[in-house]
């Protein structure tokens, strides 16, 4: 679904800078993303996907820069904004059934003190469905392998029913059906209009999955649509001497753009 004309981007940042202990980890991230898109934050490890993604959701603070969604500072458009962490994140023992956690997604709308409606339920129920999660309501969190509790999450996400989500690595560690549960679940949430940040780490897959792409390595390398962005050149300022293009990229590339890729070692 295309962006509205002179809507606002789903996402700016800019001028982002986030440190560890004063060691910068982000250095002066600039871009934005229209409305309605699928981006996949793509770099190599350390190089700041997942600090991007905290930053953005106001999690981590800010050296310097600022981030808005839909032209607002997000703690005025919180509850428009749906979070997946990463699995590592999440503390998998606390004592929690599969619907409680999807109905913890809810909460944003319900106000202060109030318990989860008929209708949350309902709405709980029907994002478990979607996910194809919906037998394990009673289940606990902790009892589900890792590719049924990321549907959790997604499903928790859902529930939130946001106009723009992050989501931190939620292809790793899935088996394949998970992995194609979740692709199908962002295409139709792109079809509804909503846009996804998704931090990836498959190369293979970035042309196939994503419209968008951000290309990451503490400074941003280049942000666009993929098929203009996701190139040799761009991938090789990204990884440096890390990269070792895969032939599944190379093919991909070659037939998307008619590129001549050669495959480093």
């Amino acid at each position: 679904m295309a962006e509205p004309e002179h809507s606002p981007p789903a996402l700016e940042v800019h001028d982002l800078t986030v440190a560890y202990h004063k060691k910068p980890v982000l250095w002066g991230v600039d871009f934005e993303i229209p409305q309605g898109n699928l981006v996949g934050i793509v770099g190599p490890n350390g190089a700041g996907k997942s600090t991007l993604i905290k930053a953005a959701m106001g999690l981590l603070p800010l050296a310097s820069g600022w981030v808005e969604a839909f032209g607002k500072p997000l703690e005025e458009c919180r509850n428009r904004v749906g979070y997946v962490p990463q699995r590592e994140d999440i503390d998998w023992d606390f004592p929690v059934n599969v619907m409680d956690v999807v109905l913890m997604g809810r909460y944003g709308r319900l106000g202060l003190l109030k318990w989860p409606s008929r209708k949350d339920k309902k709405i709980a129920a029907e994002c478990l469905e979607k996910v194809r999660m919906l037998p394990f309501a009673d289940r606990q969190i902790s009892n589900l392998s890792g590719g049924q509790q990321q549907r959790v999450f997604l499903a928790r996400a859902l529930a939130q029913e946001s106009d723009l989500y992050l989501m931190d690595e939620p292809f790793a560690g899935v088996d394949a059906a998970t992995q194609e549960a979740i692709i199908t679940l962002l295409r139709e949430l792109k079809e509804k209009g909503k846009t996804v940040f998704v931090v990836h780490h498959d190369l293979a897959t970035v042309p196939e999955y994503f419209d968008w792409c951000v290309l990451l390595n503490a400074r941003l390398v280049d942000c666009g649509p993929t098929k203009e962005v996701f190139t040799p050149e761009n991938l090789g300022k990204t990884y440096g001497g890390q990269l070792t293009v895969m032939a599944e990229v190379a093919e991909a590339l070659r037939k998307d753009e008619g590129l001549a890729v050669t495959k480093k070692h």
